[in-house]
């Protein structure tokens, strides 16, 4: 794997990770105002891990075609979905994971076009 696959691969999950982060300080601030939400340690660090993935995303560009590239971001749906429903009990019915096999198919066959 090239450099700049690795590095697209480290921006998808550093996204991702920011995207749980996101979510647990979002869940946990319920009943706080926004600005008190945004100086929680899962918000900050949430907002970090997206700044990484796209600094890293920004080094994948440099060889990636964008068309390709982008839609590879999209393998990080099915993780999420999967993350969401067994930490946050978020509902993943017939129609959610119909949707996610329709990506992961879709996201396969780019990246190996």
């Amino acid at each position: 794997m090239s450099l700049y696959w690795a590095a697209l691969a480290a921006a998808i999950s550093s996204s991702l990770v920011g995207q749980v982060l996101l979510k647990a300080g979002a869940d946990a601030a319920a009943q706080m105002s926004f600005f008190l939400q945004l100086l929680r340690w899962q918000t900050i660090l949430g907002i970090g891990f997206y700044g990484a993935g796209a600094l890293l995303y920004i080094l994948a560009l440099r060889r990636i075609p964008m068309s390709v590239a982008l839609p590879c971001t999209a393998a990080s749906y099915v993780v999420i979905a999967a993350i969401g429903w067994y930490f946050f009990q978020e509902p993943l019915g017939a129609q959610k994971l119909a949707a996610i096999f329709l990506i992961a198919t879709g996201v396969v066959l780019l990246a190996t076009a």
